[in-house]
């Protein structure tokens, strides 16, 4: 077969038993880190559901220079895709985006980055967890908005228009309750 879709493998697998399911679940499960992420978010097997992902998101947001470590913003963000696919809960959500825009902004901060792809995430990212912490109960969105307000205020020394962008961002979503 040359291209195989969801449906051709749904089809396969309707016809195991539950032994055979399991079997398929535990080579998952063996197969990868990822897989077995997945599987402990998923049934919530943690104390802290969201800490692989926030390892993920440290470890491609702000790299060990002096091991020679790269930045991906697409493997940091990735790794909060992956627990929207997983639990999706969005207080978590919320948390991870959160945690990516500091991690995002600590690292351009403290070590300096030029790179405009990665600022531009940084801003997408920032209008992504307003708009999520906004829907979110009182005192936990009030935490998180005050977390992105610290990411806003050190971006001013970014370049690109990124302090700016983060402005007009925070000014239009954090209405705050009176």
């Amino acid at each position: 077969m040359k291209n195989p879709t969801w449906t051709i493998v749904k089809v396969k697998l309707a016809t195991f038993d539950r032994a055979e399911l399991l079997g398929l679940v535990r080579n998952l499960y063996a197969a990868g880190k990822e897989n077995r992420t997945f599987l402990h978010a998923r049934f919530g097997l943690s104390e802290d559901v969201l800490e692989p992902y926030k390892q993920t998101i440290e470890r491609w947001l702000w790299p060990d220079v002096i091991r020679n470590q790269n930045t991906s913003v697409t493997k940091a963000k990735q790794s909060i895709a992956s627990y929207k696919k997983a639990v999706g809960e969005p207080a978590g959500l919320a948390e991870l985006m959160v945690f990516y825009c500091e991690q995002a902004a600590g690292f351009c901060h403290d070590l300096g980055n030029d790179d405009e792809v990665y600022f531009a995430a940084l801003v997408r990212m920032f209008e992504q967890a307003l708009r999520v912490a906004r829907t979110l109960p009182g005192n936990n969105r009030e935490t998180l908005l005050d977390r992105l307000d610290r990411v806003r205020s050190i971006s001013h020394n970014f370049g690109y228009g990124v302090g700016d962008d983060l402005d007009s961002l925070f000014a239009r979503y954090s209405k705050r309750d009176s």
